[in-house]
């Protein structure tokens, strides 16, 4: 127990001795900054030198910190209010970010968007959406599960290679007509085809995921194969990007140490980083929670994982879902990984990456009836090659007509999953901006028609039986 004091100090002295500290203080300072005026340099005027890039630097900070406090606001706007109408979260979050560009903000309000999004400040948004993407590919990766994928069967390979290889026959003969006024000059024939089809064939697994847990169809069968086929797709799809990416950013000769580069590493992941990591999780597993220690390992990991791939030839988003591809499904270390990252990268880093597209997508570079009937066509060939494939597999391997209907359905959700093919292709200049818009476009009304198709349907839980 603490003896009292014997006696307060009266109030005044502390007072006085503060002042004079201070007085103090300041004087020593004044004294030390005039000697150091003397021992300057002459002629050597560092201020001019190093005060602009500071200056320069707290405005890029203030811009950067605005441009992404707006973005957040209208992406969580944007998606509850789409999310009002029955639509997934994503579609609201997508159409925000191409409301802040300048299809919408740039040409009503030029001013009023450079002053929140100044066009210098997109190389920060480009490099914020990127490092959004490669830990939202981790997730994808941890939230796929191999297990279903190796049980699922020939139905659920079937229905998903039928609903890639029907649209990307059909994307590349519609490449035949679009070639000569969409592609960029220099880029051959085979890449443009080939990234059009493949642009036409994904299916976005998470929105995917989100539209059956709302519409209560996770569970039912319908759900689980629709979940497992479009893992399957793509998964798919990822490999054929992988070496059309390889392809293009190389000579045909590279392209093929690329490939070989790149089927090394994803059989060294599963092979050798799938048993050390099946071996680390029961270790990890043995405290009451992931340490910080345990965290900053894996996201060294998804680092150089996402590096390694970069270094190879094909993109860093590869790396990262490798990484969390191989880390077992049903762990408590997958679900807390999920849990701690991926709110932060919903909230702040995917609305960066839809700010960043939509400050791509140009809707005025689609001008008049042609342009749009171009687009009306390009909606029709996805969704008819989406559709068609997984209907006939589907029916073929005994679905009814409701459920291959169902099954159409929902694998023709592109969402998110495109937008980061169709930015990869305009970076690699596959493609030029007024295509990317246009798919920018095709994906948003393709994923925006699943929820309403799939409720004239009439689909719910009860309805649907197991087979």
């Amino acid at each position: 127990m603490m003896n009292p004091p014997s006696k307060r100090k009266p109030k005044g002295r502390f007072v006085l001795v503060y002042l004079l500290s201070l007085i103090i203080s300041g004087c020593l300072f004044f004294w030390i900054y005039n000697q150091g005026k003397l021992i300057s340099l002459e002629g050597a005027d560092y201020s001019a030198l190093l005060a602009p890039a500071a200056h320069e630097q707290i405005n890029d900070l203030i811009q950067v910190l605005l441009a992404l406090s707006v973005v957040i606001i209208m992406a969580q706007v944007m998606g509850g209010l789409f999310q009002l109408l029955g639509q997934p979260l994503v579609i609201g979050e997508v159409v925000g970010g191409i409301l802040l560009g300048p299809s919408f903000l740039g040409y009503f309000a030029p001013e009023l968007q450079q002053t929140i999004i100044p066009s210098h400040t997109l190389p920060f948004l480009g490099v914020i959406a990127q490092l959004g993407v490669v830990f939202y590919m981790f997730v994808v990766g941890l939230e796929l599960d191999l297990k279903v994928l190796r049980k699922s069967g020939f139905s659920a390979l079937a229905i998903a290679h039928a609903g890639i290889l029907f649209p990307l026959i059909l994307g590349s003969y519609l490449a035949l007509y679009l070639f000569k006024d969409l592609s960029v000059p220099g880029v051959p024939f085979l890449h443009f085809a080939f990234f059009l089809g493949i642009s036409l064939s994904v299916t976005a697994f998470p929105v995917l995921a989100r539209i059956l847990t709302d519409k209560k169809l996770s569970k039912t069968s319908i759900g689980t194969m629709s979940l497992t086929a479009a893992a399957i797709g793509d998964v798919t799809a990822w490999c054929m990007l992988a070496l059309l990416v390889s392809l293009a950013q190389n000579t045909y000769g590279n392209a093929i140490r690329t490939a070989g580069l790149t089927v090394v590493y994803i059989a060294g992941m599963f092979f050798l980083g799938g048993p050390l990591m099946r071996k680390l999780i029961p270790w990890l597993e043995k405290f009451d929670r992931l340490t910080q220690g345990g965290i900053a390992a894996f996201f060294v990991a998804l680092l150089l994982s996402a590096l390694a791939t970069e270094l190879i030839g094909i993109h860093a988003i590869f790396g990262a879902f490798l990484l969390g591809a191989i880390t077992p499904h049903d762990s408590r270390v997958a679900k807390e990984l999920t849990d701690r990252v991926e709110d932060l990268v919903r909230i702040v880093f995917l609305p960066a990456f839809f700010a960043f597209t939509g400050m791509r997508t140009q809707i005025g570079l689609l001008e008049g009836a042609q342009d749009w009937t171009l687009c009306g066509v390009v909606i029709l060939i996805a969704t008819l090659g989406k559709f068609g494939g997984t209907f006939l597999a589907a029916k073929f391997n005994g679905f009814s007509w409701r459920d291959s209907s169902a099954l159409g359905i929902l694998m023709n959700t592109r969402g998110l999953v495109e937008l980061i093919i169709l930015n990869l292709g305009l970076d690699l200049k596959l493609i030029t901006p007024r295509l990317f818009t246009l798919l920018v476009v095709m994906a948003l009304v393709t994923t925006f028609a699943t929820s309403p198709l799939l409720s004239l349907l009439r689909l719910s839980s009860s309805d649907s039986k197991d087979r």
